[in-house]
């Protein structure tokens, strides 16, 4: 099937006219999956109820905590300040004390009126405090210290406080610079008078501590780069007490050690989905401790969601970017970025730092151009500012395939030979470009000679495509007995490793056509995997592959009769350069769509499968009662 060249790209301008006339900014716009599991999260409580969330790249994961903060409270959330108080039995003991979320400075205003109080001054003081700050912890403390004086605690210090909390606002701490300190917290050193010691102001609290009563997210890559860091959380969220280290280095004798602390928090694990697979899979209590998973997406699927609500998402991106407002004429550009950044034609992007990135890219270049908002001329100048700065090796490549150091032939026919269309990556730098196939045929035993294979040049699932492609021929042709032809098939000036199986089809077509000695047109080329029964299943990065063939067919001129085969199943992926659509539109350059590889052999040869196959059959059945001529050596003998 021709593909027609309004199904090139995605609707991306009927998209556009669906833009509302009000939005409002969204970033968790096409995250139900993963709202869903957040707020299932938030309504458990207990040391057994903590979540993963799988974030994805370009995710502002700050912007989305800060959403879910305002959505989904956590229902067991409870603030407290808490502060470390001198304990009359001991300096290196201190006690821990909590009280009503932001009164810890009040606190300590009363227990210094209490100690400056003579103690049987003080029985209407102790009551006010007991009745002010009703905390367990506080009260013992009380009790403990009510007939004390400033001479009967040890050490210079009273209290500290180590964290003070707002009752009313419930933040998500986070934590993405994770280490020992920054999470655990610390307790410093200080050298008097040349002894070693610490004191109640050289308690230094983490993020848990600083999150205890709320909401902890944490950084799942940072805290495993750092060696017994998740051994060290997985005790305090199994036992619910954070128990301070001993301070300083292991060889400095200076014990203090603070009353452990109680924790009650929720914890939100977030990672790619590796990270979450090797946790799974290699510590047995991960499940127990985070049974929840929020799944966020990378893209915005118009199957199952109305394109509407992804206005509010781009109004967020805008609004983040902070640039130049956007004009109604570049919205089309930017929804097919957005679409060619999900490789789809029914998703759009989610990415929010790659789409801001054009934002503020192409708002510098309407600000030069002296605009007030940004047009589509200034998202195409980015657009086309990228294609130049990416695409030197590309060009580099290009120039080797038109000086003819590479051999690729764009017009005439020839007998087993075809070409592939190949991405090649070299340097962070992506292309597509084609590439010659051959075969050639032999009497045999009907083996197929992979040449990239014998020289250790093919990877495990190239190989694995040749041998379908070698099992699809003995189906066809040696179901009753032995084929007397053999094959051999090679990538031509391919000098790296050969992976992956979507060449597979036009090693078929080419070994069909050695079979048959049917030449094949070289102005075709194409792409596609192929199953033992002769489907064409899809492959990837098919836009850049018919981009690549397709810049070397222009720059020797188009004749109409160049284009490319893909697999039918790829045509969602569609989502190609202006002026590759104009080419199709214009007659110029032709895509075909195709779904079996008789749809293949009849666009590369111009025959029918059957016809190839009878010839096919006719010169195997001919080779089976006749042995293969003698060598002339031989016959002189």
């Amino acid at each position: 099937m021709r593909v027609a060249a309004n199904h090139l790209q995605p609707p991306i301008h009927e998209w556009a006219q669906q833009r509302p006339a009000s939005v409002n900014p969204n970033p968790l716009i096409g995250q139900r999956r993963a709202l869903a599991a957040i707020e299932q999260t938030m309504r458990i409580g207990g040391r057994y109820a903590h979540g993963y969330m799988v974030t994805t790249p370009g995710l502002r994961v700050i912007d989305v905590l800060e959403e879910l903060q305002q959505r989904h409270q956590w229902v067991h959330f409870e603030r407290f300040d808490w502060l470390y108080l001198a304990n009359p039995a001991t300096a290196s003991e201190p006690l821990c004390v909590n009280v009503p979320a932001g009164t810890a400075r009040n606190v300590l205003d009363g227990m210094m009126k209490l100690f400056e109080t003579k103690p049987e001054e003080r029985t209407e003081l102790l009551e006010k405090l007991q009745s002010d700050y009703p905390t367990e912890r506080f009260q013992r403390y009380l009790q403990l210290v009510k007939d004390k004086t400033f001479e009967d605690l040890p050490g210079s210090e009273l209290a500290t406080v180590i964290v003070q909390s707002d009752a009313e606002k419930n933040d998500f701490v986070l934590c993405d610079r994770v280490t020992d300190a920054s999470l655990f917290g610390s307790i410093r050193l200080q050298s008097v008078g040349g002894t070693i010691s610490s004191e109640l102001h050289l308690i230094q609290p983490g993020a848990i501590l600083k999150a205890n009563g709320g909401v902890l997210a944490i950084d799942a890559e940072e805290l495993l780069s750092q060696p017994g860091l998740w051994r060290k959380l997985k005790y305090i969220l199994r036992t619910s007490f954070f128990h301070w280290p001993q301070p300083g280095e292991a060889n400095i004798a200076a014990y203090y050690q603070p009353e452990p602390v109680p924790i009650h928090l929720k914890v939100l694990l977030l990672g790619d989905r590796s990270i979450y697979g090797q946790l799974r899979e290699l510590d047995r209590d991960f499940d127990n401790l985070f049974p929840y998973l929020a799944d966020f997406s990378a893209y915005y699927s118009l199957t199952q969601d109305n394109l509407v609500p992804y206005f509010d998402y781009l109004a967020y991106v805008e609004r983040e970017a902070a640039t130049l407002p956007l004009a109604a004429g570049a919205l089309p550009l930017i929804l097919k970025e957005s679409s060619r950044l999900s490789d789809y034609q029914t998703e759009l992007s989610l990415d929010t730092i790659a789409l801001m990135q054009l934002l503020r890219e192409a708002a510098a270049i309407a600000r030069q151009q002296q605009q007030e908002v940004i047009s589509e001329d200034a998202v195409l100048a980015v657009l086309q500012q990228r294609q130049q700065r990416e695409g030197y090796i590309a060009e580099l490549s290009r120039r080797q395939i038109l000086e003819g150091q590479v051999y690729i032939a764009t017009d005439g026919e020839v007998v087993g030979q075809v070409n592939g269309l190949t991405v090649v990556t070299i340097g962070g730098s992506e292309f597509g470009e084609p590439t010659r196939i051959t075969a050639t045929v032999h009497y045999g035993d009907g083996d197929i000679i992979d040449i990239d294979r014998k020289s250790e040049l093919s990877g495990s699932i190239h190989t694995k495509g040749v041998m379908i492609l070698s099992a699809y021929i003995a189906n066809v042709f040696a179901r009753s007995e032995e084929m007397r032809l053999s094959a051999t098939i090679v990538f031509e000036q391919s000098y790296y490793e050969v992976d992956g199986d979507s060449a597979s089809l036009a090693e078929l077509c080419c070994l069909l056509s050695a079979l048959a000695e049917a030449p094949i047109a070289q102005g075709l080329a194409i792409t596609g995997a192929v199953d033992q029964f002769g489907a064409v299943q899809a492959i990837g990065a098919v836009n850049e592959k018919i981009t690549g063939h397709f810049e070397l067919c222009q720059a020797r001129d188009l004749d109409g009769k160049q284009g490319v085969i893909i697999p039918k199943a790829n045509m969602g992926q569609l989502n190609l350069e202006p002026h590759v659509i104009a080419a199709v539109e214009a007659g110029k350059y032709a895509i075909y769509a195709i779904d079996d590889v008789a749809d293949a052999l009849a666009l590369l040869t111009g025959e029918k499968q059957e016809q190839l196959y009878a010839r096919i059959e006719k010169r195997l059945a001919e080779l089976q009662h006749c042995e293969p001529e003698q060598p002339w050596y031989r016959r002189i003998w």
